[in-house]
């Protein structure tokens, strides 16, 4: 018997086929899924460490499907036989949110799906069917996702969207240094939200979040005319780009500084928009780009002195 985080233990009568209790199986204690097993039980909700008998079997509950096969007993014993997990059922991917929030910090941290399913230890068909339909795993699902993706259960959830970030405890003894050009560089590449410090049509300070992309080393984002990124225009400006791990109270900031200029070439607006990895999430008519070439770029990172 092999099962994963998630499943159903039946236990029946083998005489008359009559369900004696049933309950999710929340934790494994070995990486091949074989027993014993921390099980939920419907009837009590309480949670129970079960080494299953000949009349215990298992439904894949992504699939629907019981893990025996009629003639899969064992004579001797009666002990349900292996049947290697289906995949997940497949169509247009729909996922909700914990399955988007665990596929993006699995992508931050550069895990892949396999890795991470090890580290849950859960299979990678039931991690792939999390991250890409809506599902409501178990307490103890998330526990084990969340330690193996370095994050926390109320981060997977969603909990703290509404609160700023840096609000968990400071690092006992933190080490504070400056990052090298390079590195920035490396922490600022590719696509994001930022941050761009601009002054307004009015004379007063402003500081916008936009979604931005790297292109030949320069800073490019979408906006409208008129907007306050888009007084950013002919000016010298600041742009700010951080992450904050709440979990491990640690983080960096890359802020770079430079002259902003609209891009009015028609091949480098087309470029632009063809390459674009995302759409501004304000929405609306945002065709303007502007671009901002760092004249200076400087970072700092918090980590742990012993880091």
């Amino acid at each position: 018997m092999r099962a994963h985080l998630g499943d159903q233990l039946v236990i029946e009568s083998r005489a008359t086929g009559a369900t004696r209790r049933d309950g999710e199986i929340v934790g494994l204690h070995h990486e091949d899924g074989t027993p014993p097993y921390d099980v939920r039980w419907s009837d009590t909700d309480e949670v129970t460490l079960v080494f299953p008998g000949p009349d215990a079997h298992l439904h894949h509950i992504e699939h629907g499907q019981p893990e025996t096969t009629p003639g899969s007993a064992r004579p001797d014993t009666g002990e349900t036989a292996a049947v290697p997990a289906a995949a997940p059922p497949r169509g247009s991917p729909n996922p909700g949110d914990i399955g988007r929030r665990v596929a993006a910090e699995r992508d931050r941290r550069r895990l892949s799906r396999e890795e991470t399913a090890r580290r849950a230890r859960m299979s990678p068909e039931y991690l792939a069917y999390l991250e890409d339909r809506p599902a409501d795993p178990t307490t103890a699902t998330l526990i084990r996702l969340a330690d193996a993706l370095g994050t926390t259960v109320a981060a997977l959830r969603g909990g703290g969207i509404d609160l700023p970030p840096g609000q968990g405890h400071a690092l006992l003894h933190p080490r504070l240094r400056d990052l090298s050009p390079r590195e920035c560089r490396t922490l600022l590449s590719t696509h994001g939200v930022g941050r761009i410090a601009v002054s307004g049509s009015d004379g007063r300070p402003a500081v916008v979040p936009v979604n931005y992309e790297i292109v030949d080393d320069e800073i490019v984002f979408r906006t409208a005319p008129g907007s306050a990124p888009a007084s950013a225009v002919g000016k010298e400006v600041a742009f700010e780009v951080d992450h904050v791990d709440e979990a491990l109270s640690q983080g960096w900031s890359v802020l770079a500084v430079g002259p902003a200029r609209v891009v009015t070439e028609p091949d480098a607006v087309r470029g632009l928009t063809r390459r674009a990895h995302t759409e501004p999430w304000a929405g609306g008519a945002r065709e303007m780009w502007v671009s901002v070439r760092p004249a200076s770029i400087t970072g700092r990172r918090i980590t742990p002195a012993d880091q």
